[in-house]
Formats: C-alpha cells, sequence, structure tokens
C-alpha cells in the first residue's frame, strides 16, 4: 500500500522528535555520568585521608609509649593526625556534595 504525502510527513516528524528526545536522554545521562564518577573518586580520596588519620594517630600513640619525654615527636605525630581526619571530613563533604548534586 502506497503512503500519501501526509502520511510521510507525519512519519517524518514523529521520527525527528524520537531522535530530539533520544538525544536530550543521551546528554542528560551523560553529565550524570561524569558527576557520579567525580563523587565516586571524591569519596575514595576521603577514605584514603581518613585511614591516613588512622595511622597517624597510631604512630602518635606509639611515639608516645615508647618515648614517654620525646613529647615534640608525639605532639608533631598528633598534629598529623589531626590535619589527616580534617583533610578527610572536607573530602568526605565533597563528595557527598557531589553524589546530591548528581541524584544519586
Amino acid at each position: 500500500m502506497t503512503q500519501t504525502k501526509a502520511e510521510r510527513s507525519a512519519a517524518a516528524k514523529k521520527a525527528a522528535a524520537t531522535r530530539k528526545r533520544n538525544e536530550a536522554k543521551a546528554e542528560a545521562a551523560a553529565s550524570d555520568r561524569g558527576k557520579k564518577a567525580a563523587a565516586t573518586r571524591q569519596g575514595k580520596a576521603a577514605k584514603q585521608s581518613a585511614d591516613q588519620a588512622k595511622r597517624s594517630a597510631g604512630q602518635a600513640k606509639q611515639t608516645a609509649a615508647e618515648a614517654k619525654d620525646s613529647t615534640g615527636s608525639a605532639v608533631g605525630s598528633l598534629a598529623n593526625a589531626a590535619k589527616s581526619a580534617g583533610d578527610a571530613a572536607l573530602k568526605a563533604g565533597k563528595s557527598v556534595a557531589s553524589r546530591v548534586r548528581s541524584g544519586f
């Protein structure tokens, strides 16, 4: 059965609308992928900083236990632990903010 010009025109309009919808959907998905990747990367960095803080705190405790008179070294290790803990909290906050923006 032969299509009329009106039928062909309607089919072309429908196809154009579908292509436009698919393009918008693909664009949105690509944007979310980037945001999710950033959030994952930031989350891993936060975990790494938290682990570093734990190691620094353990090292400070060990240093203090080994040499009770070398308080300078223990204080330095505690300062490093506190800095690492603060860094971990900052990175975790960035990760959460990225996740919220991307809508999970």
